[in-house]
């Protein structure tokens, strides 16, 4: 670790020079550039500026263990379990600083929200869930487009499909897929029973078209009339797409855009990132089979999350931690649960590395 941080301090110090040449000032892309290099190299070193500190503090007191005074001698031994414990600390921080990075958190995603088991009232809740996303893009500062949309009768969603762009979209959402369930007295109940019902969420990052080539010769493309909200215009154009991705049977459907071509593109940006999870899957189960144990997250069979409403809770299974404020949770003041599960997994891939090979 003492290696990896004197390396990370060289790296820091090299930037800095760079940083003060004019010739890299005049170049304003490449100096910005450099700036966010540098913003996140100065948080291990300082961590590792602390580290330094600390093990030259304990040094000193350890020569004080044998000093000839009595009462020196215990207040540097007492010193000593405290600086013990803050040298624990640090050091497990700057581990959870040199994870190395998934190559995907900076990515924007394609979130998949359907309505599960429970008729109208998971329907009902799918609806809720893709507010409560929306409104947390909204707090991030990310932008959100609805790609495809298909509602129930009672206007809640049998299926959403979201594109959110932004920084790092894809880190901060990734631990959302699995099986979100929800427990409360539905409207249509008239004697006040509780009913379990349940949506499943899905995040895939967004694949370009340079990471998923997609032939055309592998496509079954049709076009239709699009249904519902339009006035006339949905009876007269054939703007509606379905996609059939032949080798992988993967249907995508758009209809929201007045235009084909815009309903096309969708529906393949979709498929790409389909397509690209589907081959992250595979590589997961290969890896999983090779170590003879489940790895990583995100299985959307997965109960991840209960939402209790006569409780005011929202718990998550995965990290057994509860929060005991539902409306406000589902208004989109989700941060402080994703972090915790962020922390949850950095300490798990800290904890089990992966093996070199793989």
């Amino acid at each position: 670790m003492l290696d990896k941080l004197r390396l990370i301090e060289q790296q820091f110090q090299k930037l800095e020079e760079k940083l003060y040449d004019p010739e890299t000032i005049k170049d304003i892309p490449k100096y910005e550039k450099l700036l966010q290099e540098r913003k996140e190299l100065l948080k291990i070193v300082s961590a590792y500026n602390d580290y330094k500190k600390l093990l030259e503090e304990k040094e000193n007191l350890t020569n004080l263990l044998n000093d000839t005074d009595r009462e020196i001698r215990d207040l540097a031994k007492e010193e000593l379990e405290n600086l013990e414990k803050k040298r624990e600390q640090l050091e497990y921080q700057i581990k959870l600083m040199l994870l190395p990075p998934d190559p995907l958190d900076g990515k924007d995603i394609i979130l998949e929200i359907r309505s599960g088991t429970g008729g109208e009232e998971a329907s009902l809740f799918a609806e809720e869930l893709m507010r409560m996303y929306m409104r947390f893009a909204d707090e991030m500062g990310w932008e959100v487009e609805l790609m495809s949309l298909s509602e129930s009768a009672t206007h809640g969603v049998k299926e959403a499909i979201l594109n959110i762009r932004g920084k790092n979209v894809y880190s901060w959402l990734k631990y959302e897929s699995g099986v979100h369930r929800v427990q409360r007295v539905p409207v249509t109940e008239s004697q006040g029973r509780i009913h379990t019902s349940a949506a499943t969420v899905a995040v895939l990052p967004e694949a370009d078209e340079i990471e998923v080539q997609i032939n055309e010769s592998d496509l079954h493309i049709e076009t239709m009339r699009a249904s519902g909200a339009g006035g006339q215009h949905v009876n007269k154009t054939d703007s509606a797409v379905r996609i059939i991705h032949i080798p992988t049977g993967i249907t995508i459907h758009c209809r929201d855009e007045r235009s084909q071509h815009k309903n096309k593109a969708k529906a393949l940006k979709i498929l790409r990132a389909r397509l690209m999870e589907a081959e992250r899957n595979k590589q997961s189960k290969e890896i999983a089979d090779r170590r003879k144990t489940q790895v990583g997250t995100g299985d959307r069979s997965e109960k991840i999350r209960t939402y209790n409403f006569p409780q005011n809770r929202v718990t998550d299974h995965r990290i057994g931690v509860s929060i005991y404020n539902i409306t406000d949770f589902m208004a989109g003041n989700i941060k402080p649960l994703l972090e915790n599960i962020r922390l949850h997994y950095q300490i798990k891939n800290l904890e089990s590395p992966p093996n070199q090979e793989e």
